[in-house]
C-alpha cells in the first residue's frame, strides 16, 4: 500500500484468497485468521495482547501492509489491529506497528513470487524464523507449553484450556506434526485478503437545512435557548452523518479507508477525539491519523454466528508521525472507537 495522495483515501475491500497469499512472506493486507507477522522477533507478548477491560486474550482483527516510500528503515511496514471478542466485554482494542529495512533477517531482498509455491498445504505454521513459538488458538506469541507433550504452545491458560477441550486432549500423546492437526477453535475471525483501490473524488451533496419549525412544534413550551441549542446540535449531527453517507455512497462495500495524515470521516458528531486525547508516541512525536475501519466489515466477521458481539461505528488508528525506528520490535500505537450508537 502506497501513501495516499493528499486529501484522497485508499479504500480497502475484502476478497477470498488462497492461504498461501496470506502468509507473511507475501506481505499481505488481510482480515481475520492468524496474524501474518512481519518481523519475526520482538512480538507483543500476552500482556500486550490482553484486553485492558476484561484481561482476556484479544483476537486478531486485521493487518495492513503500509510501507513508507523514501524511508529505508520502513521499506516493509505493517499495522496489526486486535479486538476483544469475549462477551459481555467485547470492548478492548490494541494496535501495533512493525517496520523493517529491505535487507533484514527474515525476508529475501527481492520481491516474493506471485506464483503459488510447490507446496500449498493448509498446515498452520506455529513457529517463526526467529524460533518464537505461536499459540495454537490465536497465532500470537505462545510462551506457555503443554506440560504433557511440551510441543503445543499457548499465549494463555484460557487458550490452552480451549485447545485441550476441542482436540489436543486426544492429539497430545500421538506421534506426528501437531501443526497439521490444529482444530477450529471458533475463536478466529473469517480470513480474507484486503485489496486496495484509490478513491474517486466525490462531489459533496447539498445537505438540506433542518426544518426548525418541526423541532419547535415537537417541543411544546421548551425554552427558546434550549430549542436553539438542540436545533444547532441536530443540524450538525445531520451534516456529519450525511457527509459520512456521501463519502461511502459510490463504494458502499468498503471496509477500510487509508490515508496517512488525512482526516478521518466520522459517523457521528459525538465522541470525536480532541487533539489532546490522542497521546503522543513514546518517542515524543505527535500521532497522526493513518486508517479507519468501517462498519461494513462487521458483515464479514460472522460474529453473531460465533456467539460474539463485536461492534463499532468507526475504528480510527493514529500512528507516530515520524514512524520512529524500532529495530525489529513492535510498538503499540493508538486506536479510537466511535460506537455506531453515537450516530444519528
Amino acid at each position: 500500500m502506497a501513501a495516499a495522495s493528499v486529501g484522497l483515501a485508499e479504500l480497502g475491500f475484502v476478497e477470498a484468497a488462497p492461504a498461501w497469499r496470506l502468509r507473511s512472506e507475501q506481505f499481505p493486507s488481510k482480515v481475520g485468521g492468524r496474524p501474518a507477522w512481519l518481523g519475526a522477533a520482538g512480538l507483543p507478548g500476552p500482556a500486550g495482547l490482553a484486553c485492558a477491560q476484561c484481561g482476556r486474550p484479544l483476537a486478531f482483527l486485521l493487518q495492513l501492509y503500509a510501507p513508507l516510500p523514501g524511508r529505508a528503515d520502513a521499506f516493509h511496514r505493517g499495522l496489526f489491529l486486535f479486538c476483544c471478542r469475549t462477551p459481555p466485554c467485547c470492548a478492548g482494542l490494541r494496535v501495533f506497528r512493525n517496520q523493517l529495512p529491505r535487507r533484514n533477517d527474515f525476508y529475501a531482498y527481492e520481491p516474493p513470487s506471485e506464483d503459488p509455491p510447490p507446496e500449498t498445504g493448509e498446515s498452520v505454521c506455529l513457529q517463526l524464523k526467529s524460533g518464537a513459538h505461536l499459540c495454537r488458538v490465536c497465532g500470537c506469541l505462545g510462551p506457555k507449553t503443554c506440560s504433557r507433550c511440551h510441543k503445543a504452545h499457548y499465549c494463555s491458560k484460557e487458550h490452552q484450556t480451549l485447545d485441550w477441550r476441542v482436540g489436543h486432549k486426544q492429539a497430545c500423546t500421538q506421534a506426528g506434526d501437531l501443526d497439521s492437526t490444529v482444530p477450529d477453535h471458533s475463536f478466529l475471525f473469517p480470513e480474507f485478503e484486503i485489496v486496495i483501490e484509490t478513491e474517486d473524488e466525490i462531489m459533496p451533496e447539498v445537505v438540506e437545512k433542518d426544518d426548525e419549525s418541526e423541532i419547535i412544534g415537537s417541543m411544546g413550551e421548551a425554552p427558546e435557548e434550549e430549542l436553539d441549542s438542540m436545533a444547532k446540535h441536530e443540524s450538525r449531527e445531520d451534516r456529519i452523518f450525511q457527509k459520512f453517507k456521501t463519502k461511502i455512497s459510490l463504494e458502499p462495500e468498503q471496509i477500510l479507508r487509508y490515508g496517512r495524515g488525512i482526516a478521518p470521516i466520522w459517523i457521528s458528531g459525538e465522541n470525536i477525539p480532541q487533539e489532546k486525547e490522542i497521546p503522543d508516541c513514546p518517542c515524543g512525536a505527535k500521532r497522526i491519523f493513518e486508517f479507519q475501519v468501517m462498519p461494513h466489515l462487521l458483515n464479514y466477521l460472522k460474529a453473531d454466528r460465533l456467539g460474539r458481539s463485536v461492534d463499532w461505528g468507526v475504528l480510527a488508528v493514529f500512528t507516530c508521525a515520524e514512524s520512529c525506528g524500532l529495530g525489529t520490535g513492535y510498538t503499540e500505537e493508538f486506536v479510537w472507537k466511535q460506537d455506531i450508537t453515537d450516530a444519528t
